[in-house]
C-alpha cells in the first residue's frame, strides 16, 4: 500500500483532503496553546466536510487526544490536580452512560449537531468567571463527556469551567488540556468498545499528531506575546461559515 493510500484511509478521502487535515492540525494546535481554547472546533468543522460522517467524531478525537496529551506534558508542573480528580471522576461516569447511547444516533442527527453545537460555541453566551466547587467539577466532567461522543469538541465548556478560577495561563492550560487528553482517551476506549475501526485512520491520525505537536511548541512560546483580538474574529467567521455549509449538507441530505 502506497503513502497515499495510508494516509488517505485506503482511499476513504481524497490525498488533498488528507494534506490539508495534516497542516490544519499543527495551526489549530497552535491555536489553542496561544488563545486556550477553539482549536479543536475549527479542526471539527473542516474535518465534518471531508471525513465520513461515521468517522468524524472517533478521528477527530483520537487527533485531539493527542494534540492534548502533548500540550498537557508540556506543562504538566502547572497542573491543578484537585480540580482534575474531580474533573475525571465525573468523566468515567459520563463515559459508561455514553457507551450504551452513542451508536444510536442516526449519521444525519449527529451533522446536524455537530453544525449547531459549533454554531452555540462560538456565538453563545460565555459563563462569568466564577469559583466551582468539587461537585460542579464533577458534574462538568460528566456533563461534556458525555456530550464529546456527539459533538466531539467540547473543549470550549471544558474550558468555561477551568476558566472559573483565576488561572494564570500556563495553570489554565496545564489544568484545561490534562482534563481534555482524559476525556478524549476515554472517548477513544468507548468507540473501540463499540467497534470503530481506528486502525484504518491510523497513518493519518499520527500524522495529524506530529504536525499539532509542532503547533503546539511553537504555540506556547508566543503564549505571552499574541494579542488574539484579531485573530479571534477571523476564527469566528470561518467556523461559523464551515458550520452553516455542515448543517446544509445535512439537510439536504435528510431531504432526500
Amino acid at each position: 500500500m502506497s503513502v497515499s493510500e495510508l494516509l488517505t484511509a485506503g482511499g476513504t478521502i481524497a490525498p488533498l483532503s488528507a494534506l490539508l487535515l495534516i497542516v490544519l492540525s499543527g495551526l489549530t494546535a497552535l491555536m489553542t496553546a496561544t488563545l486556550g481554547a477553539g482549536g479543536g472546533v475549527l479542526l471539527l468543522a473542516v474535518m465534518a466536510s471531508v471525513l465520513p460522517v461515521s468517522a468524524l467524531i472517533p478521528v477527530h478525537g483520537l487527533v485531539q487526544l493527542g494534540a492534548n496529551a502533548n500540550r498537557a506534558a508540556l506543562t504538566f508542573s502547572h497542573l491543578d490536580r484537585p480540580m482534575f480528580s474531580y474533573f475525571s471522576l465525573g468523566a468515567v461516569a459520563g463515559a459508561v452512560l455514553a457507551s450504551f447511547l452513542v451508536i444510536q444516533l442516526p449519521l444525519d442527527i449527529i451533522q446536524c449537531t455537530v453544525a449547531v453545537f459549533i454554531l452555540i460555541m462560538v456565538w453563545g453566551p460565555k459563563p462569568k468567571a466564577r469559583r466551582t466547587l468539587p461537585p460542579g467539577y464533577i458534574l462538568a466532567g460528566f456533563f461534556t463527556t458525555v456530550l464529546t461522543m456527539f459533538v466531539g469538541a467540547t473543549g470550549p465548556l471544558v474550558a468555561a469551567f477551568a476558566q472559573r478560577h483565576r488561572y494564570d495561563k500556563l495553570q489554565l492550560t496545564a489544568t484545561f488540556a490534562s482534563c481534555m487528553t482524559f476525556q478524549h482517551a476515554l472517548k477513544a476506549l468507548v468507540f473501540s468498545l463499540v467497534g470503530f475501526a481506528f486502525w484504518q485512520w491510523l497513518p493519518l491520525v499520527l500524522s495529524m499528531i506530529v504536525t499539532g505537536a509542532a503547533g503546539t511548541w511553537i504555540g506556547l512560546r508566543l503564549l505571552r506575546q499574541l494579542s488574539s483580538a484579531w485573530f479571534i474574529r477571523a476564527f469566528k467567521i470561518v467556523v461559523t461559515l464551515l458550520a452553516l455549509r455542515l448543517l446544509w449538507q445535512a439537510m439536504a441530505a435528510h431531504s432526500l
